[in-house]
Protein backbone atom coordinates (compact mmCIF):
# COMPACT_ATOMS: atom_id res chain seq x y z
CA UNK A 1 0.00 0.00 0.00
CA UNK A 2 1.41 3.39 -0.98
CA UNK A 3 0.23 6.98 -1.06
CA UNK A 4 1.65 7.24 -4.59
CA UNK A 5 -0.69 4.47 -5.77
CA UNK A 6 -3.60 6.06 -3.89
CA UNK A 7 -3.02 9.31 -5.76
CA UNK A 8 -2.74 7.53 -9.11
CA UNK A 9 -6.04 5.76 -8.42
CA UNK A 10 -7.77 8.99 -7.41
CA UNK A 11 -6.57 10.73 -10.58
CA UNK A 12 -7.88 7.80 -12.61
CA UNK A 13 -11.27 8.08 -10.85
CA UNK A 14 -11.30 11.76 -11.82
CA UNK A 15 -10.86 10.78 -15.46
CA UNK A 16 -14.14 8.82 -15.44
CA UNK A 17 -15.93 12.15 -15.99
CA UNK A 18 -14.35 12.28 -19.46
CA UNK A 19 -15.61 8.82 -20.46
CA UNK A 20 -18.93 8.89 -22.23
CA UNK A 21 -21.20 5.93 -21.95
CA UNK A 22 -20.97 4.03 -25.22
CA UNK A 23 -24.68 4.18 -26.01
CA UNK A 24 -24.17 7.87 -26.82
CA UNK A 25 -23.33 6.46 -30.25
CA UNK A 26 -27.05 5.99 -30.94
CA UNK A 27 -28.00 9.38 -32.44
CA UNK A 28 -25.54 11.11 -30.09
CA UNK A 29 -27.94 12.37 -27.42
CA UNK A 30 -26.37 13.99 -24.38
CA UNK A 31 -26.24 10.92 -22.13
CA UNK A 32 -24.56 10.95 -18.74
CA UNK A 33 -20.87 10.21 -18.53
CA UNK A 34 -19.55 7.37 -16.35
CA UNK A 35 -19.14 9.55 -13.25
CA UNK A 36 -22.66 10.95 -13.55
CA UNK A 37 -24.02 7.43 -14.01
CA UNK A 38 -22.20 6.12 -10.92
CA UNK A 39 -23.43 9.08 -8.86
CA UNK A 40 -27.10 8.52 -9.65
CA UNK A 41 -26.80 4.72 -9.34
CA UNK A 42 -25.51 5.30 -5.80
CA UNK A 43 -28.57 7.38 -4.88
CA UNK A 44 -30.99 4.97 -6.56
CA UNK A 45 -29.34 2.06 -4.71
CA UNK A 46 -29.60 3.84 -1.36
CA UNK A 47 -33.29 4.52 -2.01
CA UNK A 48 -33.94 0.89 -2.97
CA UNK A 49 -31.97 -0.30 0.07
CA UNK A 50 -34.30 1.66 2.36
CA UNK A 51 -37.35 0.19 0.65
CA UNK A 52 -35.88 -3.31 0.84
CA UNK A 53 -35.08 -2.87 4.52
CA UNK A 54 -31.36 -3.57 4.30
CA UNK A 55 -29.29 -2.01 7.05
CA UNK A 56 -25.93 -2.35 5.31
CA UNK A 57 -26.12 0.91 3.38
CA UNK A 58 -22.33 1.30 3.66
CA UNK A 59 -21.88 -1.84 1.56
CA UNK A 60 -24.55 -0.66 -0.89
CA UNK A 61 -22.72 2.66 -1.32
CA UNK A 62 -19.34 0.97 -1.78
CA UNK A 63 -20.80 -1.38 -4.38
CA UNK A 64 -22.51 1.42 -6.25
CA UNK A 65 -19.35 3.53 -6.25
CA UNK A 66 -17.18 0.67 -7.55
CA UNK A 67 -19.65 -1.07 -9.89
CA UNK A 68 -18.50 0.57 -13.16
CA UNK A 69 -15.08 2.06 -12.40
CA UNK A 70 -13.40 -0.71 -14.38
CA UNK A 71 -14.66 1.04 -17.50
CA UNK A 72 -11.71 3.39 -17.06
CA UNK A 73 -9.61 0.52 -18.39
CA UNK A 74 -12.00 -1.92 -20.04
CA UNK A 75 -14.31 0.60 -21.71
CA UNK A 76 -18.09 0.73 -21.71
CA UNK A 77 -19.83 -1.71 -24.01
CA UNK A 78 -23.42 -1.14 -25.06
CA UNK A 79 -25.77 -3.87 -26.21
CA UNK A 80 -24.46 -3.92 -29.79
CA UNK A 81 -20.72 -3.74 -29.10
CA UNK A 82 -21.04 -6.57 -26.52
CA UNK A 83 -21.59 -8.94 -29.45
CA UNK A 84 -18.09 -8.22 -30.78
CA UNK A 85 -15.92 -7.40 -27.77
CA UNK A 86 -14.79 -9.01 -24.57
CA UNK A 87 -13.46 -7.32 -21.45
CA UNK A 88 -11.38 -8.46 -18.53
CA UNK A 89 -12.98 -6.42 -15.79
CA UNK A 90 -11.51 -8.53 -13.00
CA UNK A 91 -7.99 -7.71 -14.19
CA UNK A 92 -9.02 -4.06 -14.54
CA UNK A 93 -10.31 -3.79 -10.94
CA UNK A 94 -7.27 -5.60 -9.55
CA UNK A 95 -4.82 -3.44 -11.53
CA UNK A 96 -6.67 -0.20 -10.74
CA UNK A 97 -6.68 -0.83 -7.01
CA UNK A 98 -3.32 -2.63 -6.72
CA UNK A 99 -1.28 -1.34 -3.79
CA UNK A 100 -3.89 1.24 -2.78
CA UNK A 101 -5.38 1.66 0.68
CA UNK A 102 -8.79 0.79 -0.80
CA UNK A 103 -7.84 -2.48 -2.48
CA UNK A 104 -8.89 -4.98 0.21
CA UNK A 105 -12.38 -3.54 0.70
CA UNK A 106 -13.27 -2.54 -2.81
CA UNK A 107 -11.95 -5.52 -4.77
CA UNK A 108 -13.98 -7.89 -2.60
CA UNK A 109 -17.07 -5.65 -2.79
CA UNK A 110 -16.74 -5.46 -6.59
CA UNK A 111 -16.45 -9.26 -6.81
CA UNK A 112 -19.50 -9.67 -4.59
CA UNK A 113 -21.41 -7.27 -6.85
CA UNK A 114 -20.47 -9.27 -9.92
CA UNK A 115 -21.83 -12.51 -8.40
CA UNK A 116 -25.30 -10.95 -7.77
CA UNK A 117 -25.94 -13.27 -4.83
CA UNK A 118 -26.26 -10.85 -1.90
CA UNK A 119 -29.21 -8.52 -1.43
CA UNK A 120 -26.85 -5.54 -1.67
CA UNK A 121 -25.47 -6.75 -5.03
CA UNK A 122 -28.99 -7.24 -6.37
CA UNK A 123 -30.00 -3.77 -5.20
CA UNK A 124 -27.03 -2.13 -6.91
CA UNK A 125 -27.63 -4.05 -10.16
CA UNK A 126 -31.27 -2.97 -10.01
CA UNK A 127 -30.12 0.62 -9.52
CA UNK A 128 -27.78 0.27 -12.51
CA UNK A 129 -30.71 -0.87 -14.66
CA UNK A 130 -33.07 1.79 -13.31
CA UNK A 131 -30.61 4.57 -14.13
CA UNK A 132 -31.16 3.61 -17.77
CA UNK A 133 -34.91 4.16 -17.27
CA UNK A 134 -34.36 7.59 -15.75
CA UNK A 135 -32.01 8.54 -18.57
CA UNK A 136 -34.38 7.34 -21.30
CA UNK A 137 -37.26 9.25 -19.71
CA UNK A 138 -35.13 12.41 -19.59
CA UNK A 139 -34.12 11.91 -23.20
CA UNK A 140 -37.77 11.53 -24.18
CA UNK A 141 -38.71 14.96 -22.82
CA UNK A 142 -35.77 16.35 -24.80
CA UNK A 143 -37.35 15.02 -27.99
CA UNK A 144 -35.36 11.80 -28.46
CA UNK A 145 -37.31 8.68 -29.43
CA UNK A 146 -34.93 6.03 -28.13
CA UNK A 147 -37.18 5.27 -25.13
CA UNK A 148 -40.08 4.44 -27.43
CA UNK A 149 -37.90 2.17 -29.56
CA UNK A 150 -36.43 0.41 -26.53
CA UNK A 151 -39.65 0.05 -24.52
CA UNK A 152 -40.19 -3.66 -25.38
CA UNK A 153 -36.60 -4.45 -24.38
CA UNK A 154 -36.85 -2.36 -21.22
CA UNK A 155 -40.10 -4.14 -20.28
CA UNK A 156 -38.26 -7.42 -20.67
CA UNK A 157 -35.50 -6.11 -18.38
CA UNK A 158 -38.09 -5.04 -15.78
CA UNK A 159 -39.87 -8.39 -15.85
CA UNK A 160 -36.84 -10.68 -16.06
CA UNK A 161 -33.74 -8.87 -14.84
CA UNK A 162 -34.79 -6.74 -11.88
CA UNK A 163 -34.24 -8.60 -8.64
CA UNK A 164 -36.11 -6.66 -5.97
CA UNK A 165 -39.75 -5.83 -5.41
CA UNK A 166 -38.78 -2.19 -4.86
CA UNK A 167 -36.97 -1.94 -8.18
CA UNK A 168 -39.94 -3.41 -10.04
CA UNK A 169 -42.26 -0.91 -8.37
CA UNK A 170 -39.87 1.96 -9.15
CA UNK A 171 -39.62 0.86 -12.80
CA UNK A 172 -43.41 1.08 -13.12
CA UNK A 173 -43.48 4.48 -11.42
CA UNK A 174 -40.77 5.84 -13.74
CA UNK A 175 -42.92 4.98 -16.77
CA UNK A 176 -45.60 7.43 -15.60
CA UNK A 177 -43.25 10.00 -14.10
CA UNK A 178 -42.35 13.43 -15.46
CA UNK A 179 -38.71 14.50 -15.19
CA UNK A 180 -39.65 18.14 -14.58
CA UNK A 181 -41.95 17.48 -11.61
CA UNK A 182 -39.14 17.89 -9.07
CA UNK A 183 -38.76 21.62 -9.78
CA UNK A 184 -42.27 22.46 -11.02
CA UNK A 185 -43.85 21.03 -7.85
CA UNK A 186 -41.15 22.26 -5.47
CA UNK A 187 -41.71 25.32 -3.29
CA UNK A 188 -40.78 27.89 -5.92
CA UNK A 189 -41.55 31.52 -6.57
CA UNK A 190 -44.76 30.57 -8.43
CA UNK A 191 -46.15 28.16 -5.83
CA UNK A 192 -44.78 29.53 -2.58
CA UNK A 193 -42.66 32.59 -3.28
CA UNK A 194 -43.03 36.22 -4.20
CA UNK A 195 -45.19 35.55 -7.30
CA UNK A 196 -47.90 33.77 -5.34
CA UNK A 197 -50.57 36.38 -4.68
Amino acid sequence: MSVKRDLEFLYEIGCLRFLQRNWKQFLNPDFANITEHIFRVTWIALTLAKHEGTTDTAKVMKMALVHDITESRSGDLQYLSRQYSTRNEEKAIEDMLADTALAPDFISVWKEYEKRESLEAKIVKDADNLDVEFELKEQEVSGHELRKLWLPVRRHVAQNHLYTRSAKAMWKAIQESKPHDWHVNAPNRFAAGDWKK
